[in-house]
């Protein structure tokens, strides 16, 4: 069999892969979203792609990595960002990855995928996302975070250190071009209310019966792994599994790295 890293599939296998653009509705906003299909009749293990703020790194090498070993994979933009309607906020980031999540399982079977095999990875505040929908769906079957941010922490160091708040509103205020309808001091404001209830130590209890990976980057100075990685693996429990990469935040040369970190991480529980 080739590997999935090497080579592409067999030609001749059907049906052949395929790329169709999908959409959801998530509070009357239609979110636009592309579903990579692999080859052959399924019903195929499925996984969801969170990308972070505001969406530079998209995840679209993984999502064909995945495919090529077998996974349907899902990229969509979250309200109020590249040109989808509606306004930002972590909270409608939130709230658009567990109505998609519950509805691609709904449409599983119009696309040949396995509902009861469903994944969810995440990278940075779309890491975040990952552990909090996982938290809140037992039916999701494994989740991966991938350099994520964990707002809980960075709220306390926002209320505790003027300097940090405001050097969180400045770097967030130059995200903001993909945008619409937000603002550095909105999202900095909506981080700190929401507090303890974001810290994602806080989420282990509800994660302990589920394969959970973790990965860091040894260089990554947007969710620096003392505050963001390690206190999230001290604190959970179960089947957990992680590893920290001497990288930066974008895992910007470590991609094949991470697609076979995550792949062999999956293969090991959505095909066990």
């Amino acid at each position: 069999m080739a590997h999935f890293l090497t080579a592409d599939p067999p030609a001749d296998v059907t049906p052949a892969a395929s790329t169709p653009a999908v959409t959801f509705t998530s509070a009357g906003e239609t979110l636009l979203g592309v579903l990579h299909l692999p080859a052959g009749p399924g019903p195929h293990p499925v996984v969801v792609l969170l990308h972070g703020f505001p969406g530079i790194e998209r995840n679209f090498d993984l999502a064909h990595a995945l495919r090529r070993a077998g996974y349907a994979a899902l990229v969509f933009h979250y309200r109020g960002s590249w040109g989808v309607g509606g306004t930002w906020s972590f909270q409608h980031v939130l709230d658009d990855a567990g109505q998609v999540v519950t509805t691609l399982r709904s449409e599983a079977a119009v696309y040949g995928l396995d509902s009861r095999r469903l994944a969810v990875v995440g990278h940075s505040l779309g890491g975040f996302a990952a552990l909090m929908t996982a938290a809140a769906d037992p039916a999701v079957s494994a989740v991966v975070s991938v350099a994520g941010f964990d707002f809980g922490a960075a709220a306390a160091l926002s209320r505790a250190d003027p300097a940090v708040r405001a050097a969180y509103v400045e770097s967030w205020d130059g995200e903001l071009l993909p945008l619409r309808g937000t603002s550095g001091e909105a999202l900095v404001a909506e981080m700190e209310a929401a507090g303890e209830s974001w810290r994602l130590a806080g989420l282990a209890p509800r994660l302990a019966d589920r394969p959970v990976l973790l990965i860091g980057a040894g260089r990554d100075s947007v969710a620096p792994v003392d505050v963001h990685h390690h206190p999230l693996v001290a604190a959970y429990q179960g089947r957990l599994a992680h590893k920290v990469f001497p990288t930066d935040h974008a895992l910007s040369d470590h991609r094949v790295a991470l697609a076979r970190t995550v792949v062999d991480f999956l293969d090991r529980h959505l095909r066990g």
